[in-house]
């Protein structure tokens, strides 16, 4: 009988040893989802520092991620699965650089949203910025770039600080809001063929995100799931 309860329990050891063998490739491949993602900067910008938190971030996400300049050609972007552009372009100079690029993307700088047909083309009606805001309105909490929150007021900044947003086109899905102003949407997204401003139809996803060039690091923990949201969403991981 002692040799049949040893034999029966160096089996279930076998299996357990397996099983965990086996669960390990999964579990890495959630951690390490190993997709490349074109992070577009000015890459002599005082704040580079920044977007190198980012990169940092995204690294330890799995992501792959490669830098390049603004005044690098559109081209460059092609064999990627998502074009992040971050808010130290400057924007006079990028225009509506990867507006028809067929690959999803990210971008948290407001004053590019009408030259990528985000919105509409009037600064400060279309688009803009709030100097000092911590809060944020969900309003569409069902949607995988509200990353789970619940519906209402969430606080994704440890204090006040800018906050960029736009009034998006119809065929958009609008996630967040500044408080007590439906208008001005800070968090939202395009489908791929969705129609966006000027009846220009999304290539692929696209997604704006309320951060400024700074902001990053001040992000709280609700903001940064919005953060990862986004980027898992606009990818295509969800």
């Amino acid at each position: 009988m002692k040799t049949y309860r040893t034999t029966v329990n160096l089996i279930k050891s076998v299996f357990f040893l397996t099983g965990l063998l086996y669960c390990q490739p999964a579990f890495t491949q959630v951690l390490g989802k190993g997709k490349s993602i074109l992070y577009v900067l000015r890459m002599d910008y005082r704040d580079r520092p920044v977007d190198e938190k980012v990169k940092a971030h995204l690294d330890s996400l799995g992501y792959r991620i490669t830098f390049i300049d603004q005044s690098e050609p559109v081209e460059k972007a092609v064999g990627y699965d998502l074009v992040i552009i971050s808010s130290t372009v400057g924007s006079q100079d990028f225009e509506g650089k990867y507006r028809d690029v067929k690959v999803p993307i990210l971008t948290w700088e407001n004053d590019i949203l009408d030259d990528l047909r985000y919105v509409g083309r009037h600064k400060d009606a279309d688009f803009g910025e709030v100097e000092g805001e911590h809060y944020i309105w969900i309003v569409n909490a069902p949607h995988p770039l509200a990353a789970g929150l619940s519906a209402g007021i969430n606080s994704v900044y440890r204090k006040d600080q800018p906050m960029g947003w736009g009034k998006p086109g119809l065929g958009a899905s609008t996630i967040a809001t500044m408080p007590g102003q439906p208008d001005k949407a800070i968090i939202f997204g395009y489908e791929k063929g969705a129609t966006m401003d000027y009846d220009f139809l999304a290539p692929e996803r696209r997604v704006m995100l309320f951060l400024d060039n700074k902001t990053f690091p001040l992000l709280k923990e609700n903001g940064l799931k919005l953060f990862d949201a986004a980027v898992k969403w606009a990818i295509g991981d969800n």
